[in-house]
């Protein structure tokens, strides 16, 4: 299943570019590589170590998520892990716990030996699928996990307004179960750092001020979801508070993608009006080019060093 290219109009404006042809499976050993697969899934390789936040791959249609009830789709799982070349992975970490960041985590945990990393209630979401606890790690909030050149840092943040499933999950979450019941949960920031940079993956448009204060990411995956719908105040407020907070020199927006398209087919901007895609896009781009930062659509599946 290759991914599908972006059909956004006039979108993208500067496609990033990537480092070399083919998957994370032929990267140079040592060397840094991001890979954007759709919403808030993004994946953090250097050829000996792997990482890999949400692994959210079934992405099932409009009609499924809103009226019946959804499970981890496998046969999507291992294509899109295929497409990607990826057979092992060391964590997968889980930014919150509603279904287009959590759903396919503990199966894609599974698939590849990782450890699974979130929240209680993204671990009440992996023990309904008979998870094994030995290979789940609670997320504390500022506290680094290393694993090889990688170091892991999750810190709390909050969800964009507007939360549509809010609350936290006290139970086993059995599947099929109906997109309502995967609720937020903890909402977290995922800092990785290496020897070449460090990343920030911020799936969702919300902030915790002061939260990101002292810390350092040359590339913000800058979660732009609902963004467009929020005032002028806020959206300056999210830029402080994240992307100029970090120092960033790079920020690519993630979680513009309708999440009901599979990943085999063109990414299309989530539709009006459930969002407001071009305008979010539209202010992140004139936002960084005030502040002298680099902005890059990315393209689903096409590696990029994370660092301007």
């Amino acid at each position: 299943m290759p991914f599908g290219a972006p059909d956004l109009g006039r979108w993208p404006v500067e496609p990033v570019e990537p480092v070399e042809p083919g998957g994370p499976a032929v990267s140079q050993r040592g060397t840094l590589r991001a890979t954007f697969l759709g919403v808030s899934t993004v994946l953090l390789d250097d050829g000996v170590n792997a990482v890999l936040t949400d692994g959210f791959f079934s992405r099932p249609n409009l009609v499924r998520t809103a009226a019946a009830r959804i499970r981890p789709d496998r046969r999507r799982i291992a294509a899109a892990l295929r497409s990607a070349g990826v057979d092992r992975l060391d964590a997968v970490v889980v930014t919150h716990s509603h279904f287009d960041h959590a759903l396919d985590s503990a199966a894609v945990a599974k698939r590849t030996g990782a450890w699974l990393v979130g929240s209680d209630s993204t671990w009440q979401i992996a023990r309904g699928q008979g998870f094994p606890q030995e290979r789940f790690l609670p997320a504390v909030d500022g506290e680094a996990l290393r694993f090889g050149g990688l170091e892991i840092t999750t810190i709390l943040s909050e969800h964009s307004p507007g939360d549509l499933i809010p609350g936290s999950i006290a139970a086993p979450v059995e599947m099929p179960a109906r997109a309502k019941e995967l609720r937020t949960g903890d909402c977290l920031s995922v800092l990785v750092g290496h020897r070449d940079g460090t990343v920030l993956v911020h799936g969702s448009a919300g902030f915790v001020p002061g939260a990101l204060t002292g810390r350092h990411a040359d590339t913000v995956y800058l979660g732009v979801g609902v963004l467009g719908k929020q005032s002028e105040a806020f959206r300056e407020d999210y830029w402080n508070e994240v992307v100029a907070a970090v120092g960033a020199r790079r920020v690519v927006p993630v979680h513009w993608d309708d999440f009901t398209r599979p990943l085999s087919r063109p990414l299309h901007a989530m539709p009006r009006p459930l969002d407001e895609v071009a305008v979010a896009l539209d202010w992140v781009e004139e936002r960084a080019e005030r502040a002298g930062v680099a902005f890059a659509m990315p393209r689903a599946g096409s590696p990029i060093a994370p660092w301007a």
